[in-house]
């Protein structure tokens, strides 16, 4: 049931622009470490038959939820994360999308004017200027890869991209259309405990436990993410699960995630991976789909 004011709709229609309906098209407008675009069918295909509210409380490109309201299955809609310019982004093309095209319009694919870029300070420039800026880094940057050094500052070096689609216009709009009636914010995964409702559906998607000593690009967030937080997420599927919430959350296939979620269902599934520098080890790779329904 949604209901449109006049100027809901007249907005909605603003960002529509000639496209009849881009919320068909909306896809994920940044490359996230550990991005579902790969895993997409595996997920896709484990749903509940229905649910309520959709919750994603480790967002990164929102491959999932834009697969679902792209399939006109989502209502309600709860998105968050804890880094804090990846949800400004967001917010900034809910509230302001021709504010961001613009900006990133002015951005180019040059070596020197990356630097320039990625040097200055965001907290000087405005809302639609940062988003604008973190989406022209993410397109440009080595692999497109997020990712913070320990003060917080973005530290990937220039990529060498021929033409990099630094402003998909369509795609933005799409987006932020799809944003209007969507929850976005800054919280930790547990304030999740505080919306989800019996019959509501809760996907996780953490920073993956490392399959190795060298694997451990879990440190998307300066905050890290570590043993004691894939303890305390287990700990959270677990009051969800109490409460009637359908839980799905993927993870990598080790024995450690295996045995923190011994008792539910655990599938093995693969998916191909393409952030790594040593083009060798781009293969498939094993992850876990872990459920608490069948």
């Amino acid at each position: 049931g949604k209901r449109m004011t006049r100027r809901g709709t007249a907005t909605a229609r603003k960002l529509a622009g000639e496209v009849s309906d881009p919320t068909a098209r909306a896809k994920p407008f940044l490359k996230w470490a550990g991005g579902k675009g790969q895993l997409l069918p595996e997920l896709l295909a484990r749903l509940p038959e229905s649910f309520r509210a959709y919750h994603e409380p480790f967002v990164g490109g929102g491959a999932l939820f834009l697969a679902l309201i792209s399939a006109g299955r989502v209502g309600k809609a709860y998105l968050s994360d804890v880094n804090g310019p990846l949800i400004e982004t967001y917010l900034a093309l809910r509230s302001d999308v021709e504010g961001v095209i613009a900006r990133l319009r002015r951005h180019k694919s040059e070596r020197e004017y990356y630097y320039s870029v990625r040097a200055k300070s965001p907290n000087r420039l405005s809302l639609p200027a940062r988003a604008a800026r973190l989406i022209y880094l993410n397109k440009t940057c080595y692999n497109g890869l997020y990712r913070e050094n320990r003060s917080g500052q973005f530290n990937v070096p220039f990529g060498r991209y021929k033409n990099p689609r630094i402003c998909d216009e369509q795609n933005l709009r799409a987006v932020a259309k799809v944003l209007q009636d969507t929850f976005v914010g800054r919280r930790h995964s547990s304030t999740v405990l505080k919306k989800a409702k019996g019959g509501d559906l809760v996907y996780f998607d953490p920073p993956y436990h490392p399959i190795s000593a060298t694997a451990s690009f879990t440190s998307y967030d300066r905050n890290g993410f570590g043993l004691d937080e894939q303890v305390a997420l287990r700990d959270t599927f677990l009051a969800l699960d109490k409460r009637g919430v359908y839980v799905m959350l993927s993870n990598s296939a080790t024995d450690f995630i295996r045995d923190l979620y011994t008792g539910f269902s655990i599938d093995r599934v693969y998916a191909a991976r393409a952030i790594n520098s040593k083009g060798d080890q781009r293969g498939k790779i094993a992850e876990l789909v872990i459920r608490n329904y069948v």
